[in-house]
């Protein structure tokens, strides 16, 4: 299967490829299909930091087609990690259904980095859907790790499926998570959240704010704290998982 101009580019800009072997699946929510994988090397070679993600290579009648999936319990000592699968129409969810223990598919890791804010914000706002929960979940286990008991979180997941707010979001006692549902092309979720986040709420120097839901959504939500409320660039870390 013969890459598209983006492989070539990819590989210029010095991205590593690698081959995953698949290993089992599971359902994790009947819209959500877990795979899970050996990495053919890629944690020892690429290091791991929370959020990571990466892109998977499918044949599409031919042509490669990749998509960004995160990394979901990597572990590094035995070489797995697993990657969720939103079932609905399209190759890479027909690849999720169909694949068998002993399949390969091709990955590059290019373009993925975070580091927890240091010091620790006064309060970490997340933005987010079932999409960006890997990233969600592997944030809050390093905010664990770094900042144990600090910063926090009040974050806002919207859904469309009646068992997305079953997924696991791993937040401590003092945490605040609301689940939105999808109306109104995605307004509803930005309505609520900008409401919320104001100048009496936010501390615009001390907060940080992780924003990643459809990609419109992202972009009024980090609008209203960059122009309205005079946030800084490098005290958010945005982006849109999906498109509609």
């Amino acid at each position: 299967m013969k890459r598209n101009w983006e492989g070539v580019v990819l590989k210029v800009m010095g991205a590593k490829d690698f081959t995953l072997e698949v290993t089992g699946s599971e359902e994790i929510t009947p819209d959500f299909l877990r795979v899970h994988v050996r990495d053919g090397g890629l944690l020892e070679r690429s290091g791991i930091h929370p959020t990571m993600w990466i892109r998977l290579w499918f044949n599409d009648s031919g042509k490669a087609h990749q998509r960004a999936y995160t990394l979901v319990n990597a572990s590094p000592a035995d070489g797995t990690f697993s990657m969720d699968f939103a079932m609905h129409h399209g190759v890479a969810a027909d690849w999720a259904r169909s694949v068998q223990p002993g399949d390969t598919i091709d990955a590059t890791v290019q373009g993925s980095s975070f580091t927890f804010p240091q010091p620790a914000p006064r309060r970490t706002w997340i933005v987010g859907d079932p999409a960006s929960i890997p990233a969600i979940n592997s944030l809050l286990d390093e905010r664990g790790r770094v900042a144990a008991g600090a910063a926090p979180v009040t974050a806002w997941l919207e859904y469309q499926h009646d068992a997305d707010p079953s997924l696991e979001v791993r937040t401590s006692d003092s945490d605040v998570v609301t689940w939105i549902p999808r109306k109104r092309d995605g307004a509803a979720l930005v309505e609520e959240v900008c409401a919320a986040l104001t100048a009496d709420t936010v501390s615009v120097g001390d907060d940080f704010f992780w924003i990643a839901c459809e990609a419109s959504s992202t972009r009024a939500i980090v609008k209203h704290l960059r122009k309205d409320l005079g946030v800084n660039k490098h005290r958010i870390d945005a982006l849109g998982y999906w498109r509609v």
